[in-house]
């Protein structure tokens, strides 16, 4: 066998075939089995999303509202569960709780059935019902309080926002937050989802896959990006340091976040809905003091790096957002997983009815034929450089 052409990161290399979502990064259009993006955030529900990209159609009337009624009364959390979460730091950051809890779930579903449809729907009733659940018990808890109880008479948007400060959400906001889940919830094989199709690719059971896939979504890179945006727009302050930031990050060939994809080359069509619903948000409820300076900097960059196809992505204006309905910034990423749960779920399902291990090669480009040195000799034969990145002794803390 020859050496494969090596491409960092498999830029362009296709690892599947799917039929679940579509993405024309030319055009800046986003597909959800055929369906436009922006005709599902106008007319449709995250649950009714959830279960198109799922299951591979849109629900009857009678198939949806079983869907909706048993995602809803799956809500609670084991005790066992809420236990674990308290013995969680108070400084640990919610991705790694969620990816805790998610892989826990395994320990009280251990049967694994990959072959049985109810299994299949069972599972997936779960995580979309608990993983809402998990990520508000621990906003709650890791202040010292108790985690709010969901309710089954509120939909899935108005019930996680419900379930952060116990109190009934404006209908906009829920609404509005309704659509974001909606926006998040898949696009193609991104980092995360490439991750959770490798771990379903074992045949472990769909909890480990979810696991594996908040982990991969926890990196700044991938959904923690939104983070940074927020903390980007107050480090600048004002309209007018824009351009100087702009200019000295584009100097330095740093990057900028929230800005640019991998595979959309306009502006993402999520950000020009996501931009659309901030502006709701500030209508009703007051302006957000970093609009002013997020519009500033999508008009220098678009100036400074349209050219090469950097436009906002998803990250840039969703911040803004999540900010105005009260979420804290470090849920950002938490409740990015919320919604890509779903396609997480459709990946794993479309996995399993084809499954084959995923088993990449690589090109070596180390040494051959090395002898084993003696400890004695080593010292005289390594130079200063190379015991220079040797790992160093460190304090163990309990």
């Amino acid at each position: 066998m020859t050496a494969c052409d090596y491409r960092p990161g498999l830029e362009g290399v296709p690892a599947t075939e799917s039929s679940i979502s579509h993405v024309d990064g030319q055009l800046g259009i986003l597909e959800y089995r055929g369906i436009r993006v922006e005709e599902l955030a106008q007319r449709s529900s995250f649950i009714e999303t959830a279960y198109l990209l799922i299951w591979g159609r849109l629900p009857v009337e009678w198939e949806l509202e079983q869907f909706n009624h048993e995602i809803r009364h799956h809500r609670r959390l084991k005790y066992r569960i809420r236990d674990m979460m308290k013995c969680f730091p108070e400084g640990g950051h919610p991705m790694d709780a969620l990816q805790a809890c998610a892989a826990a779930l395994g320990l009280f579903y251990s049967k694994r059935a990959l072959d049985d449809p109810i299994y299949i729907q069972k599972a997936v009733i779960r995580l979309l019902a608990k993983i809402p659940t998990m990520v508000a018990a621990f906003q709650l808890m890791r202040k010292g309080n108790d985690p709010v109880q969901p309710r089954d008479d509120l939909d899935y948007a108005a019930n996680f926002l419900y379930m952060l400060n116990e109190q009934e959400p404006d209908p906009l906001a829920a609404r509005i937050f309704d659509i974001c889940l909606t926006l998040h919830a898949e696009h193609t094989i991104n980092a995360s989802t490439f991750s959770a199709m490798v771990t379903a690719s074992t045949l472990t059971d769909p909890y480990a896959v979810v696991a594996s896939a908040v982990g991969t979504l926890a990196g700044p890179l991938h959904g923690g990006a939104n983070e940074e945006v927020v903390d980007m727009l107050e480090a600048i302050g004002s309209v007018e340091n824009v351009r100087p930031y702009i200019d000295a990050r584009i100097a330095n060939k740093e990057k900028i976040m929230g800005f640019g994809h991998r595979v959309y080359k306009v502006k993402d069509p999520r950000a020009t809905i996501l931009q659309k619903l901030a502006e709701q948000l500030f209508e009703k409820f007051g302006d957000d003091q970093y609009y002013q300076v997020a519009l500033e900097m999508e008009h220098v960059v678009t100036e400074r790096l349209g050219a090469k196809g950097v436009y906002p992505n998803v990250d840039f204006y969703s911040g803004l957002v999540y900010r105005k309905l009260g979420i804290p910034t470090d849920l950002f990423t938490p409740v990015f997983a919320i919604a890509r749960v779903a396609g997480w779920l459709a990946h794993w399902k479309e996995q399993l009815a084809k499954n084959r291990i995923f088993r990449p090669t690589q090109n070596y480009i180390g040494l051959h034929d090395q002898s084993y040195v003696p400890m004695a000799e080593r010292l005289a034969l390594w130079d200063s450089q190379t015991l220079g990145t040797a790992p160093q002794p460190v304090e163990e803390t309990v």
